[in-house]
């Protein structure tokens, strides 16, 4: 399951375990093409939280990580940021990421 984020929930959702979110908007492209991916990581990794932020909805959220480019992924571990990925990114190499967590 993926989960829309917003300013006040995500403090929240990242603060435990091993979360993924992907900053991303309507209008890209590839953040489209990223969507059936995540679901796939999703499926296959039960255990970590991924949740998406829309920039245009949510701006401040973008700004606070200096999102300039979508779509734009970060890994949190019990709130802590520990890896960040700019652009489309395919199921391997997330997986693999989130495993070496």
């Amino acid at each position: 399951m993926i989960t829309e984020l917003n300013q006040e929930s995500f403090p929240d959702f990242v603060a435990t375990g091993l979360v993924l979110v992907e900053f991303w908007a309507p209008w890209c492209g590839p953040c489209r093409m990223q969507l059936p991916i995540l679901e796939q990581v999703a499926e296959q990794m039960s255990e970590v939280k991924i949740g998406k932020v829309n920039v245009d909805d949510h701006g401040e959220l973008a700004t606070d990580f200096g999102v300039r480019t979508i779509p734009y992924l970060v890994m949190f571990k019990n709130g802590e940021k520990v890896a960040d990925f700019v652009g489309l990114r395919q199921a391997n190499v997330l997986t693999e990421a989130l495993t070496a967590q």
